[in-house]
């Protein structure tokens, strides 16, 4: 057993627990705010943005199939007779937003789409979304615009409209390329099918590409994480966010598709992650956080190494328990 597993401090904290990405976490959550106390403190934080400007998150929750590892707030459907009425309903909460505010054009540093499955809209979809969005809010200098894809659904023309609007970092949910576990979660993709969406974001100027790949997932072992890494390792993203699986069926139905006796825990999932670190160590990779890794040509990296790492906090957000 390695040091690292034998860590009691480790070993105390192996027990379920609210999701770190909010602070404080909703267990803590003790009153909820009135309609003038958001927007008082919405309007407090974008004034404390100074010259960065506002972040932004959009939220499309649309997904064609059920990943059963999935936590995030989703519809899963294949009807595009949805999206138009989304498209107005999220506009017009901007609106709102805009109104109660007093400012007639947001001016954002940060623009992120996240799902769901953003590119479950169409190119066309996509204009008709970003046309009315830059309407109603305009990018500062240096400003910065992301998305997340699935590389099963996403296309070289949907990353073109992105470009235009100036998308320039791309994060691919690769999650495992191991065929027993992508059939378990029900994410079964190619190495082909990232090394095309990759391809293609770099093709048209994207300059970060980030994977998303999770550990602790039904029927992982040491030889497939091994697997994985080499291929990941072979595609050499700029990003990797290593995320840890929460099993947590009780919210999640779709993860009673499998159950605790497939899953790894304690130690062996530890075990997991420290071979991934290990791996993208050994090539280049630096360790940021908790579980996120990037090139020292990345900036990411640069902005650890040079004290100017910070973590945003959304002006305007759709909530979601999490990806």
């Amino acid at each position: 057993m390695s040091a690292v597993l034998a860590d009691p401090l480790i070993a105390k904290y192996d027990v379920a627990g609210p999701r770190y990405t909010s602070y404080p976490t909703v267990p803590y959550w003790e009153a909820t705010p009135s309609a003038e106390q958001w927007i008082s403190h919405i309007g407090g934080a974008l004034g404390e943005a100074g010259q960065h400007g506002a972040a932004i998150y959009m939220h499309i929750p649309f997904c064609r199939a059920l990943c059963t590892f999935c936590g995030c707030n989703t519809r899963i459907t294949r009807s595009h007779d949805f999206v138009p009425p989304y498209i107005k309903a999220v506009l017009a909460e901007l609106d709102l937003y805009r109104k109660h505010l007093g400012v007639p054009l947001l001016e954002f540093g940060e623009l992120h789409f996240g799902g769901g499955t953003p590119t479950f809209l169409t190119p066309e979809e996509l204009e008709q979304l970003l046309a009315g969005l830059f309407e109603r809010v305009k990018a500062r200098e240096h400003a910065e615009a992301s998305i997340e894809v699935d590389p099963r659904v996403t296309t070289a023309a949907q990353l073109e409209v992105l470009a235009r609007y100036g998308f320039r970092r791309i994060s691919l949910g690769v999650q495992d390329f191991d065929p027993r576990v992508q059939d378990i979660v029900n994410r079964v993709q190619s190495e082909q099918q990232v090394r095309e969406v990759s391809e293609a974001a770099r093709a048209l100027g994207y300059n970060s590409v980030n994977f998303d790949l999770i550990y602790g997932l039904p029927l992982q072992t040491l030889a497939s994480v091994e697997a994985t890494m080499d291929a990941v390792l072979r595609l050499r993203p700029d990003r990797i966010a290593l995320y840890g699986y929460a099993h947590v069926p009780w919210i999640r139905p779709g993860q009673r598709r499998f159950t605790e006796i497939d899953l790894p825990e304690g130690e062996a999932k530890r075990a997991l992650y420290e071979l991934g670190r290990q791996r993208l160590e050994s090539e280049g990779y630096r360790e940021i956080g908790l579980d996120h890794f990037a090139l020292e040509t990345d900036s990411l990296w640069q902005a650890q190494r040079g004290g100017t790492l910070h973590r945003i906090s959304w002006a305007t957000r759709r909530p979601s328990p999490g990806r």
